[in-house]
């Protein structure tokens, strides 16, 4: 927001670019948990456009982002996160869309230090160069404290407008976004992508381990964004719904997966993920009896439903908190 802020201010047209690879947290999780109620479900990208009176492209990249997060060039990050081979290649699509409607250079938020990995000012010449941008990126939050780019010396933008932020520290900007008249932004660190969390990363891998090749689908990276995941034996694992919210997002994949449910008191939804036998699948029954509002009666009534079969019942004693082996957490 004050990347483009900054620059319209100088009377120079902007549009922008969301680009959607199926790991972000906005726009799906938010949407379907429920809770944090009294908090507006939007997709933050078109909020902020609307805020600053610009267009903007939504561009599905899930396919193309598969490369670049299973081969990093440059590495993962704490977690599973390639976050310097993802800006790269993120200004290379936004250059092609460039170069394609007839637009002039390339704006970013980025702020010298803020990132760890991928805005250290060592790197940031990374991406500007890897991508093919050059000289037609500029990062007007932080400009004052690099090499002069083509809109600059060409006297398209005025240099001394820009800012020179640098550091973790978001006072500065927030200063900056009063000043514009902005009350209301979006967290300003992490939170975005799934691949910086520590637990998404953990399931993710587990699911590359257990499969015995790293690749993935996008049922598979929306799937591990829901639910407490459970591995009680290496050939399958629970996801067991938190709340409401996500049972009803589960209750689309029960003609795909084994579904258990609790018939007699209310309860989650659990999907069952790989090859589970009879003892397996009461043990997962007696799992989703815990997560129930039964967990302290003697007996349980779990549905379980096969895909292409009739479903049946089973009555199952709940497991008790300290029967769950902690292994079992992913």
């Amino acid at each position: 927001m004050l990347a483009v802020r900054v620059i319209q201010e100088q009377g120079i047209y902007v549009e922008g670019i969301n680009f959607y690879t199926g790991f972000c947290v906005e726009g799906h999780t938010h949407a379907i948990r429920n809770k944090d109620r009294k908090k507006p479900k939007r997709n933050s990208a078109l909020w902020c456009a609307e805020q600053l009176g610009i267009k903007l492209h939504i561009i599905d990249i899930i396919q193309e982002y598969k490369n670049i997060l299973l081969n990093p060039h440059h590495g993962y990050g704490a977690n599973l996160n390639p976050c310097l081979d993802c800006k790269a290649f993120m200004v290379a699509k936004a250059r092609e869309w460039m170069e394609q409607h007839g637009f002039d250079f390339i704006i970013t938020g980025e702020v010298v230090g803020q990132r760890p990995k991928s805005q250290r000012k060592e790197t940031l010449p990374v991406v500007a160069r890897a991508s093919g941008a050059g000289d037609r990126l500029l990062r007007p939050l932080c400009a004052g404290l690099l090499t002069q780019t083509l809109p600059e010396q060409e006297g398209w933008v005025d240099r001394a407008q820009l800012h020179s932020f640098s550091g973790r520290s978001r006072k500065p900007q927030i200063e900056l976004a009063q000043s514009y008249g902005f009350d209301e932004w979006s967290q300003p660190a992490g939170g975005c992508c799934f691949l910086t969390d520590e637990n998404y990363s953990r399931k993710l891998k587990d699911l590359w381990n257990h499969r015995g090749e790293k690749d993935y689908e996008l049922d598979d990276i929306m799937l591990l964004k829901v639910g407490r995941h459970l591995r009680p034996a290496s050939h399958y694992k629970l996801i067991v719904a938190r709340d409401e919210g996500e049972s009803r997002f589960l209750q689309g994949y029960q003609k795909t997966f084994i579904t258990l449910s609790s018939i007699s008191h209310p309860g989650p939804l659990c999907l069952v993920e790989g090859d589970a036998g009879e003892e397996e699948l009461e043990l997962a029954a007696r799992v989703v009896a815990r997560f129930g509002q039964g967990r302290d009666s003697g007996i349980v009534t779990i549905e379980l439903a096969v895909p292409g079969e009739r479903g049946r019942s089973l009555e199952v004693r709940p497991m008790k908190p300290e029967e769950v082996p902690k292994g079992w957490y992913l």
